[in-house]
């Protein structure tokens, strides 16, 4: 099945077919760095996180810009508050901003192209602009003229006259249209400011993103992303910017994410209802948070309550425990072969990839995505009592983990042993070199004991390894197949 993206130029999904064969261009607006990254952040850019693990997993090269806005009015204005430049204030705000993504487990883009540090390039995009006569000068402002270019508002599907309805100049504003905007702001007391044609100055917010998606990405490039309210003004005045100047095609495929709600209200700064990823962190496993986000179709608003992350927590668990269960027997070799029970498994899984394939090639259908895998632990935890050679348990939990990693579950590093803390408790019971044993292998080495324990009949020993290794997160169960462990996910 062919990759099928629904485009909101055209309000339909259409057929992925990249510019560059098997090369993907991909433009994501990024944070205005003022504050710290928030839930709604975390929803935009995993979204996007998905769609380019997706591409790779379909064989293309992606090449993933998420610009950086560290010149605004509102960095200006919290800067200003606190007495800082607002530049250095900014530069602060972008490691934190990005570390608060890191540390959600959202993979960084390839390139973080800061406004501050593009500025001559939008000061040669505005002179293009002008000179193709889609713009003018105002007494050290530059605007763009909305009403000069006919295509204003085929993204949004408006049109100018019933824009001009709503359509409002402020006191300081020195545009000859209401509906006009500034591509060029003239210099005011405690404010970032550059030389230009018009004086000094500082870009507008629109202009950055045109300027710095077709300076690394090309024009026309791939996909150009963003959230739902993103769509008028912001990106309707990119296309007009970039056409306007260049005359070319600027984006082909245009992907909105649906904005996050909290307790059914729209997060906002007034209603005091932001929460930060910070925050929330501190309630949730990252990959709990992740599952919540990733379980609602990208255009869909998803809806944060306590109950939808308590149910994203129960739906991790489940994937854990047949990862786990399934890593345990592949350590064993006691396994034997059964063609028929064997053939049945690769089937099944030849069957999963399939319809989670046809899944996330219909417009990246997470949830539905999400059912195939649940489907298939089901399927599997069918197998689990059957003994296997381990080699079949090995190519079950290879699918597993490589689907659920497109849909940023079971990522590398997630496994996090705290080793120190198995080494103290293995001291208690082994004087055995620890220093040369893995995490995995200390666990293991303890089951190993409190089996030999129980083999003797001392309950107390083997009851107390138990306790110790719960007390630090690990689950181990007692079952005719011998002992399995399992890490219990953090919430």
């Amino acid at each position: 099945m062919t990759l099928r993206i629904y485009n909101t130029l055209t309000r339909k999904k259409e057929d992925f077919i990249p510019i560059d064969d098997k090369k993907v261009r991909m433009y994501v607006c990024g944070m205005t760095v003022y504050s710290d990254a928030h839930i709604g952040h975390a929803r935009t850019y995993l979204a996007f996180d998905i769609v380019r693990r997706y591409l790779e997993y379909k064989g293309y090269e992606v090449l993933y810009v998420q610009n950086i806005t560290d010149v605004d009015d509102k960095i200006i204005s919290s800067a200003n508050e606190r007495g800082m430049d607002p530049l250095e204030y900014s530069r602060r705000y972008t490691e934190r901003c990005l570390r608060d993504l890191d540390s959600l487990g959202i993979r960084r883009a390839n390139i973080y192209p800061k406004a501050s540090e593009n500025v001559n390039d939008m000061i040669e995009m505005i002179n293009k602009i002008l000179e193709n006569g889609y713009g003018y000068t105002s007494d050290g402002d530059v605007y763009f003229s909305v009403k000069s270019f006919k295509d204003y508002g085929k993204l949004s599907r408006q049109k100018i006259k019933d824009m001009v309805v709503g359509a409002r100049v402020s006191p300081d504003e020195k545009k000859r249209d209401a509906l006009d905007f500034a591509l060029w702001k003239a210099a005011k007391p405690g404010e970032p400011k550059w030389e230009s044609p018009w004086g000094k100055g500082r870009p507008g917010w629109h202009i950055e993103c045109t300027t710095m998606s077709a300076k690394y990405l090309g024009l026309p490039f791939d996909i150009h992303g963003g959230g739902q309210d993103l769509i008028f003004p912001h990106h309707e005045n990119e296309i007009a910017q970039a056409e306007a100047a260049t005359g070319k095609e600027f984006a082909r495929y245009w992907m909105h994410v649906g904005l996050l709600t909290i307790n059914g209200e729209k997060m906002s700064k007034s209603l005091g209802n932001i929460i930060t990823i910070k925050e929330v962190l501190k309630k949730y496993n990252p990959e709990v948070v992740r599952f919540f986000l990733a379980s609602i179709h990208y255009r869909k608003p998803p809806n944060y309550t306590k109950e939808a992350l308590e149910n994203a927590k129960n739906a991790v668990e489940k994937i854990h425990r047949l990862h786990d269960i399934l890593l345990s027997f592949i350590s064993r070799e006691d396994g034997s072969s059964n063609e028929y029970e064997d053939n049945r498994i690769i089937s099944i899984m030849k069957d999963t990839r399939k319809r989670f394939e046809d899944a996330m090639d219909d417009d990246f259908n997470t949830p539905q995505a999400f059912a195939v895998i649940f489907d298939f632990i089901g399927e599997i935890n069918k197998f689990l009592d059957k003994n296997l050679n381990p080699t079949i348990y090995k190519k079950a939990d290879s699918l597993l983990t490589e689907l659920c990693s497109i849909l940023t579950i079971l990522q590398d590093g997630e496994e996090d042993i705290d080793k120190d803390a198995l080494i103290s408790i293995l001291k208690k019971y082994s004087n055995k070199d620890y220093n040369i044993l893995s995490g995995k292998e200390i666990i293991e080495l303890l089951i190993k004991i409190r089996e030999n324990a129980r083999s003797r009949k001392d309950w107390k020993l083997a009851d107390s390894i138990r306790s110790d290794l719960l007390s630090i997160g690990f689950e181990i169960q007692d079952s005719p197949k011998g002992t399995l462990w399992r890490k219990k996910r953090a919430v």
